[in-house]
């Protein structure tokens, strides 16, 4: 008589998820062997440029049960998870704080994946935060949920660079790719609760509230660099740095430090040997190399003649 030999009951999980970073961690998720029971996701924002991955797309083609509820602490979605009895909750760019009741009915705990190196940057946008404060690295940390933002144990990080000119798009590729390979490298030690956490010590952190677009409005006031750094953290598909000059909106598509010397123009938009210049409270300028006006490029002669009749 041979002994039978029992498999391993499957890890389940339940996940909330969005953008790119949720259809990357899901797919690690999957990857790695857990069964997910549910998603969690959000409606898109019809006034939103939705330039990202999406999560329901990705549910319905791998059959996984997925609900877009407008407030998750409605109470039939503990009724949901109650029923589910799921191992883990992750949450991977779910724009909602979840509530402790809800993060209670996860037998192994509730993780989030959050794109900063925590404790810094701890709230909305960390991405766009760190490099309007001209931050030259950044992360994704995977860390216990609490009752705070961002506020639990660390499981794990990865680091990225953020370079001089990179925006804000060009970062958040790094960091989804940052996210993914910290989720795929923790997830045997949470799965064979064989894992050690690191504090999040929050009185050496940072937190950062939400953006508007109104936060883009160019204050030429400012030195070049304050104003790179705000045309790199905003510029699209993000709503971009703006300025109001000549009776028009002008958003600053693409731009770069100008390398020549300072100049004696007063603060703003300028044309100089065909170039445009956006000059700076410091005297040195930016080079834009493409000028919105209302969706469309602003060529150098359409600029002029605006600056002309003004």
């Amino acid at each position: 008589m041979t002994a039978t030999t029992l498999k391993p009951h499957p890890v389940t999980a339940v996940v909330f998820a969005y953008h790119n970073v949720g259809v990357r961690c899901i797919k690690t998720l999957l990857a790695r062997g857990v069964q997910i029971a549910l998603v969690v996701s959000h409606e898109d924002n019809p006034a939103e440029t939705i330039w990202f991955e999406s999560v329901t797309a990705l549910c319905h083609e791998q059959n996984i049960p997925c609900i877009t509820p407008d407030d998750p602490k409605l109470p039939d979605l503990k009724e949901k998870l109650t029923a589910i009895a799921p191992d883990f909750i992750f949450s991977f760019y779910y724009r909602h704080m979840l509530p402790l009741d809800l993060l209670a009915q996860a037998k192994r705990g509730a993780y989030n994946l959050h794109g900063s190196l925590l404790p810094k940057y701890r709230g909305r946008v960390p991405v766009n935060w760190a490099v309007l404060n001209g931050e030259t690295e950044t992360g994704a940390t995977l860390h216990e949920m609490a009752l705070k933002p961002d506020a639990g144990a660390i499981i794990a990080q990865t680091a990225v660079p953020i370079l001089p000119d990179d925006t804000a798009y060009e970062v958040f590729g790094k960091l989804t790719v940052a996210a993914e390979q910290c989720l795929w490298n923790a997830l045997p030690g949470l799965i064979s609760n064989d894992f050690q956490t690191l504090p999040n010590d929050l009185s050496v952190g940072s937190y950062f509230g939400g953006r508007k677009p109104e936060d883009g409005r160019i204050d030429w006031q400012q030195t070049a660099q304050q104003v790179y750094n705000l045309y790199r953290a905003v510029a699209p598909p993000y709503p971009g740095a703006f300025t109001d000059q000549f009776g028009q909106r002008f958003i600053i598509g693409k731009a770069r430090l100008n390398t020549k010397e300072s100049t004696n123009l007063p603060p703003g938009l300028h044309v100089v040997d065909n170039v445009v210049l956006g000059v700076c409270g410091d005297g040195r300028a930016l080079h834009i190399t493409e000028l919105l006006m209302n969706g469309k490029i602003v060529t150098v002669a359409e600029l002029t003649a605006l600056a002309t009749t003004a």
